[in-house]
């Protein structure tokens, strides 16, 4: 079984245990955030599924990635477009976001777990995540650029 294959069948398992009924449209929104690695807006989701569900609205995607979100299947990324982007959540990464076409990138650092702990240390705080995003040029748009 493929990774995403095993991310769907735990993400609709989740569901299960937390009562939420699994539609089909539930499913495939589900299967498409897990599959694309390109962190989709609702929009985006909504464009990919029509041909198969013609009669599912963008109201229906949002409301079902604020289910998935309620449940913590999805995050909810926001940045300066005002557009809402969403992420499966596997484990916790940190997002690299090409200034030039807005394209984000998943990366993977276990060691700025520590920043939590010395933040925590250093004021006092009962830190209870964090977040962090590194901004530059993709290669593609570098390329273009010469």
């Amino acid at each position: 079984m493929t990774v995403a294959n095993e991310q769907l069948k735990e993400a609709l398992e989740t569901l299960k245990q937390t009562g939420v009924r699994i539609t089909p449209q539930r499913h495939a929104i589900l299967e498409y955030l897990i599959q694309s690695m390109s962190h989709p807006t609702a929009d985006d989701i909504y464009k990919a599924l029509e041909g198969k569900f013609p009669n599912m609205s963008v109201a229906t995607v949002y409301n079902n990635l604020r289910v998935f979100r309620e449940v913590g299947l999805v995050k909810e990324l926001t940045y300066g477009d005002n557009s809402s982007r969403f992420d499966y959540v596997t484990t916790d990464h940190y997002h690299l976001i090409c200034d030039e076409c807005g394209k984000i990138v998943d990366f993977h650092y276990p060691g700025l777990d520590e920043v939590e702990a010395l933040a925590a240390h250093v004021t006092g705080f009962k830190i209870a995540r964090h977040r962090m995003e590194i901004y530059g040029v993709c290669p593609e748009c570098d390329k273009g650029a010469h």
